[in-house]
């Protein structure tokens, strides 16, 4: 069976372990690079980090772009929404099914 985690700085992730998730509070890139390693190498299919921490490791989540499992989904900390998210979500649509269907309207704002 496949697992989920979340890893970021505590006071972001803490409320994820009441779903259940596997939590790692971490600040530091060169832990975060490895424990990214070990969870995708140890049967995470999902890993959450926050914006803040991913800034971090680019290079590191950048091996996993490509590949089927691990899922790395970037999500807002406490320190609020970078917009890097929605980004990678809207590159990751883009890529699977070839266009841009996620868009502004210009006469909506």
């Amino acid at each position: 069976m496949y697992k989920i985690a979340v890893m970021g700085d505590l006071d972001s992730i803490y409320g994820f372990a009441a779903l259940g998730l596997a939590y790692f509070p971490l600040t530091d890139p060169l832990e975060a690079a490895r424990k990214l390693r070990e969870l995708s190498e140890s049967g995470y299919a999902v890993i959450y980090i926050t914006e803040a921490l991913a800034a971090k490791i680019e290079t590191e989540i950048d091996r996993y772009q490509e590949a089927d499992l691990p899922a790395i989904i970037l999500i807002p900390g406490i320190s609020g929404n970078t917009g890097r998210g929605i980004r990678s979500v809207k590159r990751s649509v883009e890529q699977a099914v070839g266009s841009d269907i996620i868009f502004q309207n210009d006469s909506e704002t």
